[in-house]
């Protein structure tokens, strides 16, 4: 794989623990940002704590309350053997083998895989589109300013051809831009407008990427294509929320109106 910043995610320097001679902020930071991811999905487990980057009491109880979530002995200290079980779902998603044999049902597949494990950004230093799964898709960028919808897609795209050995770069540079992507679409005729696929949706393939168009050459938004059905898609798209926003928190499963956005579509043809 390309986009393989989320390696790093995965591992801490050493023993984290209150009061600990090696205690590294930077660590901290990370074990308090995977206790607060917990707690999003569970959250009577009382892991939400502040990502400041001190391992406080606050911190060390949070720490505890996760291991009794988990069934193993509460004595506040993370370990890397802890920190993995804290990391689970990313290591999961990126690297829990794909069985597909095509690249489409392999693009499919790993975006599956990587909704089941809840993909989720904080807020850390006042800074929205932040924490561990930001950075894994942003290749360690984070921070407000960095929409991370086209980040998702490529590491999708990027993790289903390299089972193939093959290379997304090829198809498209890697990029967090939706302007870059629609724009590279355009010039090599891999993009089809909304108003065509409109009058002829069998255009649209699963694992091809939407594109949602504000102007001509201004996309505003992405995610995979999972289904077609009639005038409907179904997606599955990063950074976004409910309502479909293009500057949400989560990955999400969603359906989308051909007849009521202007979605331009990117094919995955020549990667297949």
């Amino acid at each position: 794989m390309k986009k393989n910043w989320y390696q790093k995610e995965l591992v801490i320097k050493s023993t984290q623990k209150r009061r600990g001679d090696n205690n590294n902020r930077k660590d901290v930071r990370k074990i308090q940002s995977w206790l607060t991811l917990y707690s999003i999905q569970n959250p009577h487990s009382g892991t939400a704590t502040d990502i400041d980057g001190d391992f406080g009491p606050a911190t060390e109880r949070a720490v505890k309350n996760f291991q009794r979530e988990k069934g193993v002995v509460e004595d506040g200290v993370v370990t890397q053997e802890m920190f993995d079980l804290l990391c689970f779902n990313l290591k999961d998603a990126f690297d829990k083998p794909l069985l597909s044999d095509n690249l489409r049902d392999l693009v499919i597949e790993a975006a599956e895989a990587h909704l089941k494990n809840h993909p989720f950004e904080l807020i850390i230093g006042g800074e929205s589109n932040s924490g561990p799964w930001v950075r894994s898709y942003m290749d360690g960028n984070d921070g407000t300013p960095w929409y991370w919808c086209m980040g998702f897609v490529q590491a999708i795209i990027d993790q289903a051809a390299s089972v193939l050995d093959k290379n997304f770069k090829t198809l498209m540079p890697n990029t967090y831009s939706c302007d870059t992507v629609g724009t590279i679409g355009l010039n090599k005729g891999l993009l089809t407008r909304y108003t065509k696929l409109r009058k002829d949706t069998s255009l649209i393939k699963p694992g091809d990427i939407f594109l949602i168009q504000k102007s001509s050459f201004d996309w505003v938004h992405t995610g995979i294509i999972i289904s077609i059905n009639d005038d409907v898609i179904e997606t599955i798209e990063g950074n976004t929320n409910i309502a479909g926003s293009r500057n949400g928190v989560a990955v999400l499963k969603r359906t989308r109106n051909l007849k009521k956005s202007k979605i331009d579509v990117f094919s995955i043809e020549p990667l297949v």
